[in-house]
């Protein structure tokens, strides 16, 4: 039987968070992986990149895998009542429940991470126990049908701990194979916890309006939630 994987594409998605568990996935035999949003209408994602989607809330199939990227526009989403309700619907009968990145705040902010193992970016981490979660700081997260990656570049990570999930460790391997995910970056500074002191203080102070956004729509959604 096919697969169907739907990964949300929303104004403002960070890109990468989308293609990058993209390519994993539309490699899967006998899949159909739907790019889904309100309209079929061209988004323009964080960087300028622009977007189609191919599937609507209301035309889309029940699906085996719904994703949730982030990216800028996760702001809007938080209390975005229409997307909200799609993802708790979709959720209720998919085999697995994801994200990538700050996509975790959304299925927060939806009420899909009550008492769950999730990650996130690493610079939004702390908003996670707000929504109920449970905030691990590791790659990728895996809480029964629940599972997140952490930020952008997590996300192939993230396909891969998938689609071993869905058709085996063998399938996943080839995969990784075949795009030759097989990282090797010119510097340690992918994670606060290697990266110079310096960089990572001036990363924390650009993203601190965006936290404080981001912290101020959370804390409503708590309290939505009754959290």
């Amino acid at each position: 039987m096919t697969l169907r994987i739907g990964l949300l594409v929303f104004p403002g998605v960070q890109q990468l968070d989308l293609s990058g568990p993209y390519d994993v996935f539309a490699m899967l035999a006998d899949t159909t992986v739907h790019l889904i949003w309100k309209t079929r209408e061209p988004v323009r994602s964080s960087g300028g990149m622009v977007l189609t989607p191919d599937t609507t809330f209301a035309d889309c199939p029940p699906l085996d895998v719904i994703c949730v990227p982030g990216g800028s526009g996760v702001g809007a989403l938080l209390e975005d009542d229409e997307t909200l309700a799609f993802l708790k619907h979709q959720a209720s009968g998919a085999r697995f429940v994801t994200s990538v990145c700050t996509g975790a705040l959304v299925l927060g902010a939806a009420g899909l991470l009550r008492g769950r193992r999730a990650t996130t970016h690493w610079a939004f981490h702390d908003l996670l126990p707000a929504l109920g979660a449970i905030a691990i700081r590791e790659r990728v997260v895996r809480d029964g049908n629940l599972v997140t990656g952490g930020g952008v570049t997590a996300g192939i990570d993230f396909a891969l701990t998938v689609v071993a999930e869905l058709v085996g460790v063998e399938a996943a391997q080839a995969i990784q194979l075949q795009i030759e995910y097989a990282p090797a970056p010119p510097f340690d500074a992918g994670s606060p916890d290697t990266a110079p002191s310096s960089v990572v203080a001036s990363a924390r102070e650009r993203a601190a309006p965006l936290l404080a956004q981001r912290a101020a729509i959370v804390a409503r959604c708590a309290q939505r939630l009754g959290l």
